[in-house]
This record gives structure tokens, sequence and C-alpha cells, in this order.
């Protein structure tokens, strides 16, 4: 085997939109990579120093996206240019934004999926920024991606990830095996 330093390569990373409101009101997004599940209810992100981090100091309300590839080349755009920079970035990524009933953020609707949320703790904050622990408030999904049972199909959505090792998109594939189940063939 090789050895590596130290990296941030945890496989896959998922591919989060973060939408927040700025100052004037207007939606904002950002690409954000690490981020994952942290209770049951809740998620947690790590925010550097960035526009939206500005946003998220003055309103803990966002929302979270699952990028696809249908929204790649937007979502990457809105993770290297800034608001600061670039005010009127949302409008280059052509998607439409609606306000949430639940938080105070966007739900831009070009998403299969989308995590209303509202900030519980900030964690290690710094000039840098800090890391998110915020609780899902409630769950958006469009119907046409919803399987048979009526819950979210990962496969209809097209969902990608980040591959932090080569800084590459994947498409996530077909389902290959049955969680909690699979196993039990070695009992």
């Amino acid at each position: 085997m090789k050895s590596f330093k130290p990296q941030p390569w945890l496989l896959p990373q998922p591919v989060l939109i973060i939408g927040t409101y700025d100052e004037q009101g207007r939606p904002n997004a950002m690409n954000a990579a690490w981020g994952g599940q942290w209770d049951m209810k809740e998620i947690m992100i790590s925010m550097g120093k960035h526009a939206t981090t500005e946003n998220l100091n003055r309103q803990g309300d966002f929302t979270v996206a699952f990028a696809t590839q249908a929204t790649m080349t937007a979502a990457d755009y809105v993770g290297i240019v800034s608001a600061k920079n670039n005010p009127q970035k949302m409008e280059k990524t052509g998607w439409t934004a609606v306000r949430s009933e639940n938080v105070d953020a966007p739900v831009f609707t070009d998403f299969p999926m989308t995590f209303e949320c509202r900030i519980k703790e900030k964690i290690h904050e710094s000039d840098t920024g800090y890391y998110i622990v915020a609780e899902v408030v409630n769950i958006l999904a469009d119907e046409k991606y919803l399987a048979n049972d009526g819950k979210p199909d990962m496969e209809k959505m097209g969902l990608i990830v980040f591959d932090p090792v080569h800084h590459n998109y994947a498409g996530l594939g077909q389902t290959v095996g049955k969680a909690f189940s699979d196993g039990k063939k070695l009992k």
C-alpha cells in the first residue's frame, strides 16, 4: 500500500448548494463539499470565510440542495465565483428561487431535494469560518423524483458527488445492494 499525508479525502463527498439571502434580501448560493449527517435531524457543514458565511451570521436560516448532473455546471460556478466580487452571480445560474415556507432562505426549485435548515450551533468560530451544526426543519422533494414508496429516489435524482482526490464530480449510479439486509447472509 502507498502512504499519503492526511488529506480531506473522505469519499465520496456530497455536493451541497447552500442557499441564503444577502443583506438586500437577494438569493445567494455557494457550493460546499465538507458536510454530512450530524444526528438524526441535524447536519454539519464546514464553512470558510464566504459571502454565505456573512449571510449566516446575520440570519441563521439556510437551505441545502443536492447538486445533480443537470445542475453541475452552475453548481460548480457558485463554488468558484463569490458574491463578494460578483453580487449578480445568481443570474448566470438560471436557477429559480422561491421563498421557503419554513425558514428565511431561498429554495432553488431546479434541484430535486432541498433541506430547510436553521443553525443550532457554531463550532470553532474564528476569522476563517466555523462548523455549522444545523437542525433540518423540513425536507422538500420534487414529486417526479420519488420512488414507488413515495420517498426520494437517489437514482432518479441524478445526484453527483465530489472527488476531492482528483477534483472531479462523479454521478451516483445504480443500487447494488440492500442495507441492513445483505449482510445477514454472513450471519
